[in-house]
């Protein structure tokens, strides 16, 4: 039974394929809209990881009302459960999808989706919705880490990834430039996987 995990590159996507890596096949799955190339920098993490990956194109649409919620709220939470529950619903429909894993944990407030919107999801699309790390926190997640995987870390300005944010800050800077990025963005860290501990 095959498993579509939606893949950034990061820990955690890649701890919830490993996770479930002895029950189902594995296909790795980022989500883009064609602004920056996110899906050849997860495809180099996917490699490194084992697993087969590929790339689905999300609906402009989408971007654009992201943008929207990022420029109103002057934060984006908002945009980015946006853009992560087109995602879910994307990948859902795709014909050959029975499973769609998510690399959420138990304390995340973004990208999540609401109980309601996951049971939607199942109810309508008949597929099941698995986040693995839901019951792991940051520290269980982090040992995690330190047993499976190699990883850098920093700034979300300094590491090359595949999430929502990249393309979203890129449009932030195209049509506002750098400093609103600062603005508009909270400092936080983010990880990239660049190997598998054997």
């Amino acid at each position: 039974m095959k498993a579509s995990v939606l893949f950034s590159g990061g820990k955690d996507s890649s701890l919830s394929a490993i996770l479930l890596e002895p029950f189902f096949e594995i296909e790795l799955v980022t989500c883009t809209f064609g602004v920056l190339p996110v899906g050849e920098v997860a495809k180099k993490a996917a490699e490194k990881l084992g697993f087969a990956h590929r790339t689905i194109g999300l609906n402009r649409k989408v971007l654009e009302e992201a943008y929207e919620f990022l420029i109103k709220d002057g934060y984006p939470k908002n945009a980015i459960n946006h853009i992560h529950h087109a995602a879910v619903e994307q990948l859902a429909c795709e014909k050959d999808v029975s499973i769609v894993v998510d690399g959420v944990r138990r304390d995340d407030r973004v990208p999540v989706l609401t109980v309601g919107q996951s049971r939607s999801i199942e109810d309508r699309l008949g597929v099941k919705y698995i986040c693995p790390l839901k019951g792991y926190g940051r520290s269980a997640v982090d040992l995690l880490v330190r047993e499976y995987l190699i990883i850098e870390e920093g700034q979300s300005s300094e590491i090359i990834k595949a999430d929502y944010e990249a393309e979203l800050r890129e449009i932030i800077r195209q049509r506002h430039g750098e400093y609103m990025i600062g603005t508009l963005f909270p400092f936080h860290m983010q990880s990239h996987v660049i190997g598998r501990k054997k």
